[in-house]
């Protein structure tokens, strides 16, 4: 080659070189920022934290008496729990209905906060836990709904579930018996 396309060459290296070092000290840049950021961040939120004592202090008695009571709703929701799994894993291959994912259903992560003590940490997991096992039973009973009863109510449902819509009306035997096969080939179909 050339001597002047060699220097070229070694120019576009160097500058190339040179850039990658922008690049990198960019980032290693940011990266302190976020760190600084993040630990600031931590630190404004902690200032908002209710210490335990405190917390405890700033408690109504009914509230602190009625606590037990609360607390006793883990062992209906961890049998819920179990039944409903057990429930689908059995059935739900059976009627060709697609599973629900549960995982789907338990969001945690509130009682990660670093604002809350102990007790409000706890408190959020157990909410988490609660509703979550809620959404999932009612998402199971929906498809089980739907694959053995689509028909919707006479009176209004509050706040009834997705699929719900997608129901027969309510004294029309002629679309129940067409919509029944149809809903049902619709679960074949998603399993597929």
């Amino acid at each position: 080659m050339n001597k002047n396309i060699d220097e070229l060459l070694a120019k576009i290296r160097a500058l190339q070189d040179e850039l990658e070092e922008e690049y990198r000290q960019t980032r290693d840049e940011w990266a302190q920022k976020k760190v600084e950021l993040a630990e600031e961040f931590l630190r404004q939120q902690r200032r908002y934290k209710t210490g335990l004592f405190r917390f405890l202090l700033r408690t109504r008695f009914l509230v602190a008496l009625t606590a037990p009571l609360i607390y006793l709703g883990w062992i209906p929701f961890l049998l819920m729990d179990l039944f409903v799994t057990i429930y689908q894993a059995i059935c739900f291959p059976v009627y060709r209905i697609p599973r629900v994912k549960r995982s789907e259903y338990m969001v945690f992560g509130r009682e990660d906060l670093p604002y809350l003590n102990i007790i409000e940490k706890f408190n959020c997991f157990y909410c988490s836990y609660g509703n979550g096992v809620a959404s999932y039973t009612r998402e199971v009973a929906a498809r089980t709904e739907q694959y053995w009863c689509p028909i919707k109510h006479a009176r209004r449902v509050k706040a009834a579930h997705d699929l719900y819509p997608n129901f027969c009306d309510f004294g029309d035997a002629e679309a129940y018996q067409q919509g029944l096969n149809r809903l049902r080939r619709q679960y074949e179909d998603e399993a597929r």
